[in-house]
This record gives structure tokens, sequence and C-alpha cells, in this order.
């Protein structure tokens, strides 16, 4: 190679490493500047943060790597598991281990004993159906279970459940216990205190909405306050419905004409409905709306209102 080539080319390689130097200097301060810009639109701590920190290259996280995240699994409630159990084994005699009912219950509890029951004396339950269910620790349960039989008995078992930590496996780990059922729970006072004429402006209300509810008779939506929608049940069960109590939890439910636009009232209704096979004894509770004149149900409790109008 010429000498004045190479001269020239090593002349020019120092201004080359100082144009490069110079961008890489540029690219930092540029980086700096974003992550000061990024520090303030967070807050001040992060602009404390980003401000002692000094210039520093931040590299973004991959985004061909998936984040991560970590569910804790709801604890899995056995109760219908101990139930089909506990009407497998009531049904099922170590006499005959090979019948479907015992063959299910030793698939679901094979450490547990079949009873030796005697088929003459011992009916089976009608329905058994698990009423309870206690967590003790850790995926260990206690599920009680009603059986009620065709005479009119109950009885109630506790079963012991364990579950795995997923809540997809579960296990009986010993035999059922027949123990006490349940205590009745005491009732509070209740807040339909207010008598209400049956046959008064709210009565007749309350008589045609459910009668047009239950039996067809005539159209529901004309009992709604507006933006209400209620279906009636459907085929109608029953061919006719009676008014039989009204009770009111505030005093303008008891007046005598219907009171300002507005005013709204929670009723408690004992109505008895009629069909082919006899009388049947319904209650409900609704609220209703004040609106020219008359009163508008604008909830039902069977929740199968919409638009404002669900409970």
């Amino acid at each position: 190679m010429p000498p004045g080539k190479q001269a020239s080319e090593s002349d020019a390689a120092p201004p080359m490493a100082a144009g490069a130097r110079l961008e890489t200097m540029r690219r930092r301060v540029r980086l700096s500047r974003l992550a000061l810009l990024t520090a303030i639109a967070a807050g001040p701590v992060a602009l404390g943060v980003a401000v002692m920190s000094g210039p520093t290259t931040v590299a973004a996280a991959p985004s061909d790597q998936p984040t991560a995240v970590r569910t804790a699994a709801a604890a899995a409630d056995p109760a219908g598991y101990a139930q089909v159990f506990v009407d497998a084994w009531l049904r099922s005699s170590a006499d005959d281990a090979n019948s479907a009912q015992a063959r299910l219950a030793q698939s679901l509890a094979p450490d547990v004993d079949l009873p030796d029951s005697v088929a003459s004396a011992q009916p089976k339950p009608a329905t058994v159906t698990a009423v309870r269910s206690a967590q003790r620790e850790d995926g260990e349960w206690a599920v009680t279970v009603a059986a009620q039989y065709a005479d009119g008995r109950l009885r109630y078992f506790v079963v012991p459940v364990t579950a795995d930590a997923s809540g997809a496996s579960f296990a009986v780990t010993g035999a059922p216990g027949a123990v006490a059922g349940p205590a009745h729970a005491a009732v509070g006072t209740s807040p339909y205190s207010v008598s209400v004429p049956s046959d008064g402006d709210l009565g007749s209300a309350v008589g045609e909405f459910f009668a047009a509810y239950l039996t067809g008779a005539g159209e529901v939506d004309r009992y709604l306050a507006p933006g209400v929608k209620l279906a009636p049940v459907s085929p109608a069960p029953y061919t006719a419905v009676t008014v039989q109590e009204v009770w009111g939890a505030e005093e303008a439910a008891a007046a005598e004409q219907v009171p300002a636009d507005g005013t709204k009232i929670r009723v408690r209704i004992q109505v008895e409905a009629r069909d082919d096979a006899g009388r049947w004894p319904l209650a409900y509770e609704i609220d209703l709306k004040a609106r020219s004149g008359r009163w508008e149900v604008t909830a039902l409790e069977s929740g199968t209102l919409q638009d404002g109008g669900a409970r």
C-alpha cells in the first residue's frame, strides 16, 4: 500500500473514533432524558430515584417471555361428594358387596366398611341431601348429610372428607357418624308490622299483579314501574290467586288513598293459589312506588326483575 494512503487512513482514524464516542454519549443523554420524563410521569418518588441514580441504560424485558401470574386455588366444598357417598352407603349392604351401590360406596371410600343391614327391616332413604359443610383445617372437612325416609323419619350423618391442594380430588376418610340435626335458629322480629287491608287500593293492586304473574290473567307490564321488566311464570301454574294478608314495613302502606308520587313502600303478601291439585299458600316480598294515584311494582323478592328492579 502506498505510504501516502496509509498516512491518510491513519490520520482519519482518530476523528472516526471520536465520532463514535460522541454518538455513544448522545445516546446516553437521550436515554437519561427518557428515564427522567418517565419518572416525572410516574410521580415524586420515582423522580427522586431517577435523579439520584443518574444516567443509566434501561433494558426492556423481552416481550416474548410471558409474565407468570399466580392465583390461589379456592377451597373446594366437598358437600356433593359426601352426599353421593352417604346415599350409596345407606343403599348398600355387606351381604351384597357386588351391587352397584356397594361398589360406588367402596370406590369413594375404600377403607370404610359397608353396613350389615337386614333388607326387610331397613328401608332405603328417599332422598339424601348435604345440609352443612365445615372446614376443620387445610384440606379437612366435616360434611353433615340428611337422609329422609318415606315414612317421615329424618336422620343426619357427619362425614369426614379430605381435599387435595387444588380442590380437584376428594376422599372420604372415615365412616359416617350419626349426629343430631341442626338446631333451629332464632327468628328475628319481622320488619312488616303494619297491617294493610286486603281489599284496599294496595291489596287490590297486588292481587291483580299476582293474578297476572301466576295465572296469566292480564299483562304483568301494566303493574310495573317504568323501566322495570318482569316475565310472568310460564306456563301459568295456577288457575286462581287470592290475597290473604298484606303487611307493610312503612305506615304509608296502610294509607286509605295512594300517597304522593314517589312514595316508596315494602310489603309482604300472603296469597292462596289454586290449581287442579289443591290450594297452595305462597308468600312474597315486593317493593312498590306511588305514581299517578296508583301503586306500581319496582322489585320482587324472587330476583327476576331487571333494569333497576332486581334485588
